[in-house]
Parts: C-alpha cells; sequence; structure tokens
C-alpha cells in the first residue's frame, strides 16, 4: 500500500530538484524554507564514503567544534576522581562520579548525551563497555572524551563541539545547527564541518573518498552540496 503524502510534505518537495548539485548558501536557504514543522528542526549533514570503512584506517570517529554552536543543549557527564571532580563541574558538566555514577549507569540510567572519562578511570568505564558501546557513548580517546583536562572537554562540547562516525555502511551523520539559525550561522557551520571533514587522515587512506554530501533538515527536503570547491 502506498504512503499516503502529507500536505506539508507535498508543500516543500518542489523546493528541491534531486538532479541539482547546490552551494551551501543556496541550500541553507532553501532547507530553512523547507522547515516548517511544528518544533525547532535540526539541521543535518550526512556524508556518503566511497567504501565501507572495514580497515580501521578508513574508520571515521572524531568531533568538530561549530562555530556558531550546535543549538542543542547538551547533557554531559564526567567519570572522575579526586580534584578534577571540582574542575569538572565547575565546567558545567551536569553529573560527575566515579563508582557510584557507573552503578547509576548499570541501573538503566542514561539521562545524558556525551560522557567524558580521565585516562585513569578507564579501567572502571570499561565494566560499561555493553551499555555504552552499544550507544555510542563510550569515551574514546578520538572523540575528546577520554582526557586529563575534563573542564575543557566539558566547555568544548558545552559550546557546539559534536562527535560523528562513519557506520558500518559507510554514512557519516552530523547535526550542524538548528532551523532557527540565521542563514549566514548555518552556512558558516556546515562550510566549516566540510573543510575540516575533508582533511581527515582517513580520506587519505587508498581508496576512500567523499562520494556525496547531503544537507537536510529533521522534516525537510534533502539537497545535494557541492563540496568539491572545498577540496
Amino acid at each position: 500500500m502506498k504512503k499516503k503524502e502529507s500536505k506539508r510534505h507535498k508543500a516543500i518537495a518542489p523546493l528541491a530538484d534531486p538532479l541539482k548539485v547546490y552551494e551551501v548558501a543556496e541550500a541553507v536557504a532553501i532547507i530553512k524554507k523547507s522547515a516548517t514543522a511544528k518544533f525547532d528542526e535540526s539541521v543535518d549533514m550526512s556524508v556518503n564514503l566511497s567504501k565501507k570503512p572495514v580497515q580501521a584506517e578508513q574508520q571515521i570517529r572524531t568531533t568538530v567544534a561549530l562555530p556558531k554552536g550546535s543549538g542543542k543543549k547538551v547533557r554531559v557527564i564526567v567519570f572522575v576522581k579526586g580534584p578534577k571532580e571540582k574542575d569538572a563541574t565547575e565546567a558545567g558538566a551536569d553529573f560527575v562520579g566515579s563508582d557510584e555514577l557507573i552503578e547509576k549507569i548499570k541501573g538503566g540510567w542514561m539521562d545524558f548525551d556525551v560522557a567524558i572519562a580521565t585516562p585513569d578511570m578507564m579501567k572502571d568505564v570499561g565494566k560499561l563497555g555493553k551499555i555504552l558501546g552499544t550507544k555510542g557513548l563510550m569515551p574514546n580517546p578520538k572523540s575528546g572524551t577520554v582526557t586529563p583536562d575534563v573542564a575543557k572537554a566539558v566547555k568544548d562540547f558545552k559550546s557546539g563541539k559534536v562527535e560523528y562516525r562513519s557506520n558500518k555502511e559507510g554514512v557519516v551523520h552530523v547535526l550542524v545547527g538548528k532551523a532557527s539559525f540565521s542563514e549566514a550561522d548555518i552556512t558558516e557551520n556546515v562550510e566549516h564541518f566540510i573543510r575540516t571533514f575533508l582533511k581527515l587522515p582517513a580520506l587519505a587512506t587508498k581508496g576512500q573518498y567523499v562520494k556525496s554530501m547531503y544537507i537536510s533538515t529533521s522534516m525537510g527536503v534533502g539537497l545535494s552540496l557541492n563540496f568539491k570547491k572545498y577540496l
């Protein structure tokens, strides 16, 4: 049975040309017009890689500090012991702790978006591998979430640093803002992400390159971007 198309989707569909590759600023103007949902839609980027990242050096897991922020309220927890607990708390962490925090998560609590840990805590945090790993929340040095400088890490993620990774199909998804942002701010975030992404070491791996990049809002149209001009 064919799925019924909503009036809202019928109204925004003509805004996008599926055969066209758009310049960033032009695409941003269109997706803002298409963001007609009753909530502040996220602006997302999708990157299609040429190969499924089988080899370790082809896999991508890193972060980008968006110059205009992500627009998302990020809940950060920190696994830490000793004097640095105060540093993490003063930096704005939502929850700070060690053994008691680990036990809380074992009990089913998952009310957070980013988990940060000091290197000395990873032996204990590793016990949460099955819980945090499946949700992509396990602290990792590649994403800057395993660090002795927990205060800086907390401030970075609270101010607009976002993590992204490649999935098994060779696709990367990343949040680059909110539909309520100005066109200029979204454009700046998108261009910064593209430039940063194209410099990743994983793209220097033999045979691995970017096939396409798309931008869309949560409920809006998806547009192909001209990323090659940033190479």
